[in-house]
Protein backbone atom coordinates (compact mmCIF):
# COMPACT_ATOMS: atom_id res chain seq x y z
CA UNK A 1 0.00 0.00 0.00
CA UNK A 2 1.40 3.16 -1.05
CA UNK A 3 2.09 6.08 1.35
CA UNK A 4 0.31 8.88 2.04
CA UNK A 5 2.21 12.25 1.23
CA UNK A 6 1.16 15.48 2.14
CA UNK A 7 2.14 19.14 1.19
CA UNK A 8 0.49 22.52 1.45
CA UNK A 9 0.50 26.33 0.39
CA UNK A 10 -1.81 28.60 -1.44
CA UNK A 11 -0.88 27.99 -5.05
CA UNK A 12 -2.06 30.97 -6.72
CA UNK A 13 -0.81 31.72 -10.01
CA UNK A 14 0.03 28.28 -10.38
CA UNK A 15 3.20 27.57 -12.47
CA UNK A 16 6.09 24.67 -13.90
CA UNK A 17 7.72 24.83 -10.47
CA UNK A 18 4.79 24.22 -8.57
CA UNK A 19 3.76 21.17 -10.83
CA UNK A 20 7.31 20.04 -10.56
CA UNK A 21 7.55 20.55 -6.51
CA UNK A 22 3.90 18.07 -6.59
CA UNK A 23 5.97 15.40 -9.28
CA UNK A 24 9.01 15.56 -6.80
CA UNK A 25 6.79 15.02 -3.58
CA UNK A 26 4.84 12.44 -4.92
CA UNK A 27 7.56 10.40 -5.48
CA UNK A 28 7.28 9.28 -1.99
CA UNK A 29 3.22 8.44 -2.12
CA UNK A 30 -0.10 9.44 -2.81
CA UNK A 31 0.01 13.44 -2.77
CA UNK A 32 -2.70 15.18 -0.88
CA UNK A 33 -2.40 18.90 -1.32
CA UNK A 34 -3.85 21.54 1.55
CA UNK A 35 -4.67 25.21 -0.10
CA UNK A 36 -4.88 27.92 1.75
CA UNK A 37 -8.37 29.40 1.94
CA UNK A 38 -9.27 32.69 0.07
CA UNK A 39 -9.60 34.15 3.72
CA UNK A 40 -6.11 32.77 4.96
CA UNK A 41 -4.24 33.98 1.81
CA UNK A 42 -6.01 37.50 2.59
CA UNK A 43 -4.72 37.40 6.37
CA UNK A 44 -1.27 36.16 5.32
CA UNK A 45 -0.87 38.14 1.53
CA UNK A 46 -2.96 41.51 2.92
CA UNK A 47 -3.83 41.16 -0.63
CA UNK A 48 -6.91 39.04 -2.58
CA UNK A 49 -5.32 35.74 -4.73
CA UNK A 50 -5.60 36.19 -8.01
CA UNK A 51 -7.92 33.06 -8.44
CA UNK A 52 -10.68 32.09 -5.86
CA UNK A 53 -10.02 29.05 -3.58
CA UNK A 54 -12.35 26.75 -5.68
CA UNK A 55 -10.26 27.91 -8.87
CA UNK A 56 -7.28 26.95 -7.34
CA UNK A 57 -8.43 23.84 -5.71
CA UNK A 58 -9.56 22.89 -9.44
CA UNK A 59 -6.54 23.43 -10.90
CA UNK A 60 -4.45 21.64 -8.38
CA UNK A 61 -6.30 18.54 -8.65
CA UNK A 62 -6.27 18.09 -12.28
CA UNK A 63 -2.80 18.04 -11.53
CA UNK A 64 -1.65 14.32 -12.91
CA UNK A 65 0.89 13.99 -9.71
CA UNK A 66 -1.84 14.84 -7.06
CA UNK A 67 -4.32 12.00 -5.49
CA UNK A 68 -6.54 14.55 -3.92
CA UNK A 69 -6.39 18.36 -2.71
CA UNK A 70 -8.57 20.04 0.10
CA UNK A 71 -9.27 23.76 1.10
CA UNK A 72 -7.58 24.16 4.62
CA UNK A 73 -10.12 25.08 7.14
CA UNK A 74 -7.39 26.41 9.86
CA UNK A 75 -6.14 29.94 9.91
CA UNK A 76 -2.81 31.64 9.92
CA UNK A 77 0.34 30.41 8.90
CA UNK A 78 -0.82 26.29 9.96
CA UNK A 79 -4.12 26.62 8.81
CA UNK A 80 -3.42 23.23 7.35
CA UNK A 81 -3.57 21.43 10.53
CA UNK A 82 -7.17 20.49 10.35
CA UNK A 83 -6.17 18.76 7.09
CA UNK A 84 -3.42 17.26 8.05
CA UNK A 85 -4.96 15.40 10.63
CA UNK A 86 -7.50 14.43 8.02
CA UNK A 87 -5.70 13.02 5.43
CA UNK A 88 -2.94 11.58 8.27
CA UNK A 89 -0.25 11.36 6.01
CA UNK A 90 3.14 9.21 6.04
CA UNK A 91 5.20 11.89 5.06
CA UNK A 92 4.69 15.75 4.89
CA UNK A 93 6.97 17.69 2.12
CA UNK A 94 7.35 20.97 2.24
CA UNK A 95 10.27 23.11 0.24
CA UNK A 96 13.58 23.87 2.34
CA UNK A 97 13.09 27.79 2.01
CA UNK A 98 9.44 26.75 3.50
CA UNK A 99 10.44 24.57 6.11
CA UNK A 100 10.45 25.66 10.36
CA UNK A 101 11.03 24.15 13.29
CA UNK A 102 7.16 24.43 13.82
CA UNK A 103 6.48 22.50 11.16
CA UNK A 104 9.51 19.82 11.91
CA UNK A 105 7.97 19.51 15.64
CA UNK A 106 4.07 18.98 14.48
CA UNK A 107 5.24 16.14 12.12
CA UNK A 108 7.32 14.67 15.37
CA UNK A 109 4.14 14.84 17.66
CA UNK A 110 2.41 13.02 15.09
CA UNK A 111 4.74 10.49 14.17
CA UNK A 112 4.75 12.20 10.25
CA UNK A 113 8.36 11.56 8.67
CA UNK A 114 9.21 15.24 7.76
CA UNK A 115 10.52 15.78 4.05
CA UNK A 116 12.64 19.20 2.73
CA UNK A 117 12.91 19.64 -1.00
CA UNK A 118 15.27 22.35 -3.12
CA UNK A 119 13.40 23.84 -5.33
CA UNK A 120 14.85 23.11 -8.37
CA UNK A 121 13.19 23.81 -11.81
CA UNK A 122 12.04 20.89 -14.32
CA UNK A 123 14.66 19.96 -16.66
CA UNK A 124 15.03 22.17 -19.59
CA UNK A 125 12.43 24.69 -18.09
CA UNK A 126 13.25 28.61 -16.22
CA UNK A 127 13.13 28.45 -12.38
CA UNK A 128 9.71 29.29 -11.29
CA UNK A 129 8.23 31.57 -8.29
CA UNK A 130 5.29 33.14 -7.79
CA UNK A 131 6.62 36.12 -6.12
CA UNK A 132 8.86 36.39 -9.45
CA UNK A 133 5.46 36.07 -11.82
CA UNK A 134 3.75 38.62 -9.87
CA UNK A 135 6.93 40.89 -10.67
CA UNK A 136 6.82 40.35 -14.09
CA UNK A 137 3.59 40.80 -14.66
CA UNK A 138 4.04 44.12 -12.58
CA UNK A 139 6.91 45.54 -14.36
CA UNK A 140 5.29 44.28 -17.78
CA UNK A 141 2.44 46.39 -17.00
CA UNK A 142 1.15 49.43 -17.99
CA UNK A 143 0.24 50.22 -14.51
CA UNK A 144 2.58 53.06 -13.16
CA UNK A 145 0.94 53.55 -9.95
CA UNK A 146 0.41 51.57 -6.48
CA UNK A 147 -2.79 49.78 -4.99
CA UNK A 148 -5.69 51.90 -4.88
CA UNK A 149 -6.59 54.06 -2.46
CA UNK A 150 -4.97 56.79 -1.00
CA UNK A 151 -3.30 55.31 2.13
CA UNK A 152 -3.51 57.04 5.77
CA UNK A 153 -1.35 57.22 8.29
CA UNK A 154 -0.72 56.14 12.44
CA UNK A 155 1.61 57.58 14.68
CA UNK A 156 2.58 55.23 17.01
CA UNK A 157 5.10 57.28 19.08
CA UNK A 158 6.73 60.69 19.42
CA UNK A 159 4.11 62.96 17.82
CA UNK A 160 4.71 66.54 17.95
CA UNK A 161 8.70 66.13 17.90
CA UNK A 162 8.22 66.64 14.15
CA UNK A 163 7.50 70.46 15.04
CA UNK A 164 11.06 72.32 15.18
CA UNK A 165 9.20 74.04 18.52
CA UNK A 166 9.40 70.85 20.26
CA UNK A 167 12.25 69.00 19.10
CA UNK A 168 14.92 72.20 19.43
CA UNK A 169 14.34 71.54 23.39
CA UNK A 170 15.76 67.58 22.56
CA UNK A 171 15.69 65.72 19.20
CA UNK A 172 13.85 62.39 18.94
CA UNK A 173 12.40 60.21 16.57
CA UNK A 174 8.83 60.01 15.54
CA UNK A 175 7.21 56.78 14.43
CA UNK A 176 4.40 55.84 12.17
CA UNK A 177 2.89 53.01 10.26
CA UNK A 178 1.27 53.32 6.69
CA UNK A 179 -2.14 52.14 6.51
CA UNK A 180 -4.35 50.85 3.67
CA UNK A 181 -7.33 52.70 3.48
CA UNK A 182 -9.47 49.59 4.42
CA UNK A 183 -12.15 51.84 6.47
CA UNK A 184 -13.91 55.48 6.15
CA UNK A 185 -11.02 57.49 7.00
CA UNK A 186 -13.02 60.82 8.71
CA UNK A 187 -11.55 64.15 8.01
CA UNK A 188 -10.33 66.23 11.78
CA UNK A 189 -9.66 62.85 12.86
CA UNK A 190 -6.20 62.46 14.20
CA UNK A 191 -4.98 60.21 10.83
CA UNK A 192 -3.22 63.10 8.34
CA UNK A 193 -6.73 63.53 6.66
CA UNK A 194 -5.51 67.19 5.70
CA UNK A 195 -1.85 65.67 3.96
CA UNK A 196 -4.05 63.06 2.73
CA UNK A 197 -6.66 65.20 0.83
CA UNK A 198 -3.87 67.54 -0.46
CA UNK A 199 -2.18 64.14 -1.65
CA UNK A 200 -5.50 63.75 -3.78
CA UNK A 201 -5.49 67.75 -5.92
CA UNK A 202 -2.88 65.39 -7.23
CA UNK A 203 -3.25 62.31 -7.53
CA UNK A 204 -6.46 61.92 -6.79
CA UNK A 205 -7.23 57.94 -6.71
CA UNK A 206 -3.25 56.01 -6.31
CA UNK A 207 0.40 57.35 -4.85
CA UNK A 208 2.70 56.87 -7.99
CA UNK A 209 5.98 54.61 -7.82
CA UNK A 210 9.04 56.43 -7.00
CA UNK A 211 11.14 56.00 -4.18
CA UNK A 212 8.95 56.82 -1.24
CA UNK A 213 11.07 59.27 0.77
CA UNK A 214 11.42 61.64 -2.42
CA UNK A 215 7.45 61.22 -2.62
CA UNK A 216 6.83 62.45 0.91
CA UNK A 217 9.43 65.36 0.39
CA UNK A 218 7.10 66.07 -3.05
CA UNK A 219 4.15 66.11 -0.46
CA UNK A 220 5.66 68.18 2.62
CA UNK A 221 6.25 71.07 0.01
CA UNK A 222 3.26 70.92 -1.66
CA UNK A 223 1.37 71.08 1.33
CA UNK A 224 3.58 73.45 2.91
CA UNK A 225 3.86 75.99 -0.28
CA UNK A 226 4.72 79.94 -0.09
CA UNK A 227 1.50 80.39 -1.37
CA UNK A 228 0.06 79.27 2.45
CA UNK A 229 -1.24 81.58 4.29
CA UNK A 230 -2.64 80.50 7.65
CA UNK A 231 1.20 80.27 9.53
CA UNK A 232 0.83 76.91 10.38
CA UNK A 233 3.32 74.17 8.93
CA UNK A 234 2.41 70.85 8.56
CA UNK A 235 4.74 68.25 10.83
CA UNK A 236 6.50 66.16 8.07
CA UNK A 237 5.46 62.93 9.92
CA UNK A 238 1.81 63.07 7.89
CA UNK A 239 4.05 62.81 4.50
CA UNK A 240 6.32 60.49 5.45
CA UNK A 241 3.74 58.27 7.33
CA UNK A 242 1.57 58.09 4.24
CA UNK A 243 4.30 57.64 1.91
CA UNK A 244 6.70 55.41 3.36
CA UNK A 245 5.21 52.01 3.22
CA UNK A 246 5.22 50.04 6.65
CA UNK A 247 6.56 50.55 10.01
CA UNK A 248 9.41 54.20 9.81
CA UNK A 249 10.65 56.29 11.95
CA UNK A 250 12.28 59.72 11.37
CA UNK A 251 14.96 61.40 13.61
CA UNK A 252 14.18 65.13 13.85
CA UNK A 253 16.55 68.41 15.66
CA UNK A 254 15.04 71.42 15.22
CA UNK A 255 13.83 71.08 11.33
CA UNK A 256 10.88 70.76 9.63
CA UNK A 257 12.71 67.65 7.81
CA UNK A 258 13.90 64.76 10.24
CA UNK A 259 18.20 64.30 9.90
CA UNK A 260 17.45 60.64 8.79
CA UNK A 261 14.27 58.31 8.35
CA UNK A 262 14.53 54.12 9.17
CA UNK A 263 11.55 51.66 7.83
CA UNK A 264 10.85 48.58 8.06
CA UNK A 265 9.10 45.70 5.98
CA UNK A 266 9.66 42.60 7.80
CA UNK A 267 6.54 40.70 7.47
CA UNK A 268 6.49 39.39 11.25
CA UNK A 269 7.14 42.85 12.48
CA UNK A 270 4.20 44.45 11.04
CA UNK A 271 1.83 41.10 11.90
CA UNK A 272 2.81 41.70 15.20
CA UNK A 273 1.25 45.21 15.23
CA UNK A 274 -1.76 44.16 13.01
CA UNK A 275 -2.25 41.65 15.88
CA UNK A 276 -2.10 44.02 18.88
CA UNK A 277 -3.71 47.35 17.38
CA UNK A 278 -7.33 48.10 16.87
CA UNK A 279 -8.92 52.24 16.40
CA UNK A 280 -12.17 52.90 18.36
CA UNK A 281 -14.18 55.79 16.53
CA UNK A 282 -14.81 58.81 18.24
CA UNK A 283 -16.36 61.96 17.40
CA UNK A 284 -14.79 64.31 15.30
CA UNK A 285 -12.85 67.31 16.64
CA UNK A 286 -15.44 69.97 17.03
CA UNK A 287 -15.07 73.67 14.94
CA UNK A 288 -13.52 76.12 16.94
CA UNK A 289 -11.19 73.11 18.71
CA UNK A 290 -7.84 73.83 19.38
CA UNK A 291 -5.29 71.19 21.15
CA UNK A 292 -2.01 73.81 21.84
CA UNK A 293 -3.59 76.16 23.95
CA UNK A 294 -2.49 75.39 27.82
CA UNK A 295 0.92 73.50 26.29
CA UNK A 296 3.68 73.23 28.02
CA UNK A 297 6.44 72.08 26.91
CA UNK A 298 10.17 71.67 28.69
CA UNK A 299 13.53 69.81 27.77
CA UNK A 300 12.18 67.29 30.72
CA UNK A 301 9.03 66.38 28.45
CA UNK A 302 10.73 66.50 25.22
CA UNK A 303 13.05 64.45 26.43
CA UNK A 304 10.74 61.74 28.16
CA UNK A 305 8.94 61.68 24.93
CA UNK A 306 11.86 60.91 22.61
CA UNK A 307 13.04 58.16 25.37
CA UNK A 308 9.48 56.47 24.87
CA UNK A 309 9.49 56.66 20.99
CA UNK A 310 13.37 54.66 21.33
CA UNK A 311 11.47 52.16 23.79
CA UNK A 312 8.87 51.40 21.48
CA UNK A 313 10.57 50.95 18.37
CA UNK A 314 13.12 48.56 20.40
CA UNK A 315 10.27 46.48 21.58
CA UNK A 316 8.13 46.46 18.30
CA UNK A 317 11.53 44.80 16.49
CA UNK A 318 11.86 42.39 19.30
CA UNK A 319 8.07 41.83 18.98
CA UNK A 320 7.92 42.38 22.76
CA UNK A 321 3.91 43.09 23.73
CA UNK A 322 4.13 44.50 27.23
CA UNK A 323 7.49 46.41 26.24
CA UNK A 324 5.24 47.90 23.23
CA UNK A 325 2.20 48.55 25.61
CA UNK A 326 4.54 50.00 28.45
CA UNK A 327 6.51 52.55 25.65
CA UNK A 328 3.17 53.38 24.18
CA UNK A 329 1.29 54.63 27.52
CA UNK A 330 4.38 56.45 27.98
CA UNK A 331 4.81 58.57 24.67
CA UNK A 332 1.09 59.19 24.95
CA UNK A 333 1.48 60.16 28.85
CA UNK A 334 4.64 62.64 27.49
CA UNK A 335 2.06 64.20 24.41
CA UNK A 336 -0.46 64.72 26.74
CA UNK A 337 2.17 66.31 29.38
CA UNK A 338 2.70 68.88 26.82
CA UNK A 339 -0.27 69.47 25.16
CA UNK A 340 -2.89 68.40 27.69
CA UNK A 341 -5.40 69.57 25.18
CA UNK A 342 -5.13 66.53 23.26
CA UNK A 343 -7.45 65.03 25.51
CA UNK A 344 -9.25 68.07 27.23
CA UNK A 345 -9.15 70.47 24.00
CA UNK A 346 -10.58 74.48 23.81
CA UNK A 347 -13.60 75.08 21.78
CA UNK A 348 -12.88 78.73 21.14
CA UNK A 349 -10.96 79.58 23.56
CA UNK A 350 -12.49 77.60 26.37
CA UNK A 351 -11.92 74.00 27.99
CA UNK A 352 -15.31 72.60 27.20
CA UNK A 353 -15.92 69.07 29.70
CA UNK A 354 -18.29 68.17 26.81
CA UNK A 355 -15.26 67.68 24.54
CA UNK A 356 -12.86 66.52 26.41
CA UNK A 357 -12.31 62.53 25.20
CA UNK A 358 -11.03 61.46 28.76
CA UNK A 359 -14.60 59.59 29.39
CA UNK A 360 -14.12 57.39 25.95
CA UNK A 361 -10.24 56.76 27.42
CA UNK A 362 -11.93 55.72 30.82
CA UNK A 363 -14.31 53.62 29.43
CA UNK A 364 -11.77 51.41 27.17
CA UNK A 365 -8.43 51.34 29.46
CA UNK A 366 -10.64 49.69 31.99
CA UNK A 367 -10.98 46.95 29.94
CA UNK A 368 -8.61 43.67 30.56
CA UNK A 369 -7.55 43.31 27.31
CA UNK A 370 -6.52 46.58 26.51
CA UNK A 371 -3.09 47.13 27.48
CA UNK A 372 -2.42 50.77 26.21
CA UNK A 373 -4.29 53.62 24.45
CA UNK A 374 -3.29 57.35 22.84
CA UNK A 375 -5.27 59.68 20.64
CA UNK A 376 -3.58 59.48 17.12
CA UNK A 377 -2.34 63.01 15.74
CA UNK A 378 -3.05 65.67 17.71
CA UNK A 379 -6.39 64.58 19.18
CA UNK A 380 -8.69 65.96 20.44
CA UNK A 381 -11.39 63.67 19.07
CA UNK A 382 -11.35 61.46 15.81
CA UNK A 383 -10.01 57.93 16.62
CA UNK A 384 -9.08 56.27 20.19
CA UNK A 385 -6.20 53.53 19.21
CA UNK A 386 -5.80 50.67 21.49
CA UNK A 387 -2.88 48.04 21.77
CA UNK A 388 -4.75 45.02 22.41
CA UNK A 389 -3.76 41.61 23.55
CA UNK A 390 -5.49 40.11 19.87
CA UNK A 391 -6.82 42.57 17.52
CA UNK A 392 -9.08 40.34 15.90
CA UNK A 393 -10.58 38.99 19.33
CA UNK A 394 -11.07 42.23 20.15
CA UNK A 395 -13.48 43.37 17.00
CA UNK A 396 -14.83 40.47 17.36
CA UNK A 397 -15.98 41.70 21.19
CA UNK A 398 -15.89 45.36 20.28
CA UNK A 399 -17.99 45.64 16.75
CA UNK A 400 -17.21 49.33 17.23
CA UNK A 401 -13.28 48.35 16.35
CA UNK A 402 -11.40 49.25 13.15
CA UNK A 403 -8.91 46.36 12.63
CA UNK A 404 -6.35 48.20 10.63
CA UNK A 405 -4.02 46.68 7.67
CA UNK A 406 -0.31 48.20 7.08
CA UNK A 407 0.26 49.05 3.36
CA UNK A 408 3.34 46.98 2.23
CA UNK A 409 6.26 47.88 -0.17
Amino acid sequence: MAKKVFVSGCYDLLHSGHVEFFQQASRFGDLYVGIGSDATYLEYKHRKPMFPQEERLFMVKNVKAVKDAYINEGSGVIDYLPTLDKVKPDVFVVNAEGGSEEKRKICEERGIEYVELQREPHAGLKARSSSGLKKALATASDNTTQEVGIPTRLDLAGTWIDQPYVSHHHPGWAITISLEPTFDVRDRCGLSTSTRNMIKKIWPVKLPKMDPEMLARLVFCFENNPERHDGIISGAQDAIGICVPGLARHYYNNNFWPEKIESTQDEMTLRFLEQHLVMIPLEPRRPGCSVVEGKDITPTKVKALADAADACWNAILAHNLDGFAAAYRDSFAAQTAMFPGMVNPSINGIVEGSASVQPMIDKYSAMDDVLAWKMPGAGGGGYLALVVNDSKEFANNHHEAINLQIRRA
